[in-house]
């Protein structure tokens, strides 16, 4: 059976086009290879692909891991992947967040306003959008079992020795953009972490052999 590709948002493609997996040290492709592993597993066995990415607001890096980890999967044709996103304790999508992925091509609505917006985040003109609001990791929107719980911050990573319901957990830590907020360099740094964030994700799913 031929699997029809996904057809991106074009800056979207050509931003994952001009990704340079050689840029991803030695060490980190270490760090990925559990998360590749796991993908693979599930994929090869034609089991649903459920990765909940969690950090401890789910505000800004485990939201840009689940959107470019979503994103990935479907620009290699890896089908039933499902990205969830959480924390340890829920907060709001911080809009530079949002704002370095629509930089991206991603095209963001505001389907919920208030203290914790619900965004649509989409990749693709016919593809389902992303749901957006920061929830903890064990909440209700997000799968209860057969998943793999993905720690994306080295806080979440201490404060979650146990994800109850997870079949792996898979520390895939990186730097907190938040560190430059309310400096000249927050958007640029921000930019920076998501695609720091792209590049792995597409990494990890360009090794997904079918």
């Amino acid at each position: 059976m031929t699997l029809t590709k996904t057809i991106l948002f074009p800056e979207i493609e050509k931003t994952i086009r001009a990704f340079d997996f050689e840029t991803i040290t030695a060490e980190r492709k270490i760090i990925l290879q559990p998360l590749i592993d796991f993908i693979q597993n599930k994929f090869t066995n034609q089991q649903e692909v459920r990765l909940n990415l969690i950090c401890t607001h789910n505000s800004r890096r485990s939201h840009l891991s689940q959107v470019w980890a979503q994103t990935a999967a479907a620009y290699y044709t890896i089908k039933n992947v499902f990205c969830y996103s959480g924390g340890t304790e829920a907060t709001a999508l911080f809009p530079m967040a949002a704002k370095a992925l629509e930089q991206s091509g991603f095209k963001i609505k505001t389907i919920a306003a208030g203290n914790n917006p619900i965004y649509a985040i989409k990749y693709g003109e016919n593809e389902h959008p992303i749901i957006g609001f920061s929830k903890t990791y064990d909440d209700d929107f997000n799968p209860q079992s057969e998943f793999a719980a993905i720690l994306t911050c080295s806080h979440a990573d201490g404060g979650c020795p146990f994800i109850a319901g997870a079949e792996m957990r898979i520390p895939v830590t990186f730097e907190d953009p938040k560190a430059f907020d309310n400096t000249p360099q927050q958007a640029e740094k921000y930019q920076e972490r998501s695609l720091q964030i792209a590049t792995e994700m597409c990494y990890v799913f360009s090794q997904i052999k079918s």
